[in-house]
């Protein structure tokens, strides 16, 4: 009989691996944010919102399928800030509807906003999304202010478990400078990401070109905004639990200690740093066409190390949010109302079943390479975009 800690652990690892993937897929909108940037007319802004479009829908099922895993596993930290930070939240998703909308219509007959307008639609998302999903994310380090009370299901005019502790509902997020910092290092993140998979995806050399000049800076923006807030968080207080009575308490460098407690991860940690430097000086070297240089004559895309990598380093930034008896969402207002995966997870039964289902995810992962690859099996080319199917 598997055990119901287990369990807990087990779906906190898969809604982890699902947030790491979806950073990685946020490529899209890194992207989609540098096309007037990458593009210099018309013609070349289309071919990247062609390239981009044709994965935007990874991106957006990933976010449902994150939310939906978040819901199931863990439905206490669902209604909590799903429910109590839905401003933060209606405004990352209002963000992802102008991509839809703006994928769809930018070229349709009727169009009366313009084709630009729709671009710019597309921008504002590549720089809303991951700057807002990132300082989302950062709470699970810095806490929000919210009050839990399950005393408050009894309340027959208002059985809500749990409230905002304010009214700014979850924008409140956005007053921490820690947040906003790992928000910024998510975005240009995700600019780093995009223009790898340019580079990779499209046969254009001024385009490839441009993309490299734009990999230097935006990897030099993210060192400067990820790896103080790294340093932050293995330094500060942490919120851990007891496991035995459930009082949450600060314990000094809780993260450090987590990383030091379960030090597979670290490694883990390491082997996605180094992939993730590794996808960068592949497309660097290759674009100086340096010819003392074994990574210059790599065959190897650096999108795919480097996604890799960065899969790799958020899947441990969020497991040490969760496991070894650490509170993941963490609040201010009331420090006994923080959540952990004990306190927050679905029943022993949900989450059996859950686990079984679970068991079709290999399946899934594998239609979706295949798809991936029948997508990008040559170089998208201005010729390719000349047709009624493009956007």
């Amino acid at each position: 009989m598997i055990a119901y800690t287990f369990l807990q652990q087990y779906w906190w690892f898969l809604v982890s691996l699902l947030g790491a993937l979806l950073v990685f897929l946020m490529f899209v909108q890194g992207a989609n944010s540098m096309i007037f940037q990458l593009g210099w007319d018309e013609k070349s802004r289309r071919l990247i919102v062609n390239s981009t479009g044709r994965k935007w829908e990874f991106t957006f099922t990933t976010l449902v399928t994150f939310g939906g895993a978040f819901f199931a596993s863990f439905p206490l930290f669902y209604s909590t800030s799903f429910g109590g930070a839905y401003w933060l939240w209606m405004i990352i998703l209002f963000s992802f509807v102008l991509q839809a909308v703006s994928y769809e219509f930018q070229n349709k007959l009727g169009n009366l906003l313009g084709t630009k307008t729709f671009q710019t639609f597309l921008v504002i998302n590549g720089i809303l999304g991951p700057v807002l999903l990132g300082g989302a994310v950062a709470t699970f380090f810095t806490g929000s202010n919210f009050i839990v009370d399950k005393m408050c299901l009894t309340d027959g005019m208002q059985p809500v478990i749990s409230r905002w502790a304010n009214c700014s509902h979850g924008l409140d997020a956005l007053l921490n400078v820690w947040n906003v910092i790992f928000g910024i290092a998510v975005f240009f993140l995700a600019r780093i990401l995009g223009g790898l998979y340019i580079i990779n995806n499209v046969e254009d050399k001024t385009m490839r070109s441009r993309a490299s000049v734009q990999l230097i800076g935006n990897t030099i923006a993210f060192l400067v905004f990820f790896l103080p807030f790294l340093v932050y968080v293995l330094l500060k207080d942490g919120f851990a639990y007891d496991p035995v009575t459930g009082v949450i308490a600060m314990e000094p460098m809780k993260y450090m200690h987590n990383l030091l407690d379960m030090w597979y991860l670290t490694i883990v940690l390491l082997i996605g740093v180094v992939l993730l430097l590794w996808g960068i000086a592949i497309e660097l070297l290759r674009g100086r066409k340096s010819s003392n240089s074994k990574l210059s004559n790599c065959q190897i895309s650096g999108i795919w190390p480097a996604g890799i990598g960065v899969v790799l380093v958020v899947l441990v930034l969020l497991l040490c949010a969760g496991w070894n008896n650490t509170a993941y969402y963490p609040s201010t207002a009331d420090l006994q109302s923080s959540l952990t995966i004990a306190n927050s997870s679905s029943s022993e039964f949900t989450l059996r079943t859950m686990a079984i289902v679970s068991l079709l995810i290999p399946f899934v992962l594998a239609y979706i390479i295949y798809a991936w690859r029948a997508i990008d099996s040559k170089k998208l080319t201005q010729d390719e975009i000349d047709n009624d199917h493009a956007y």
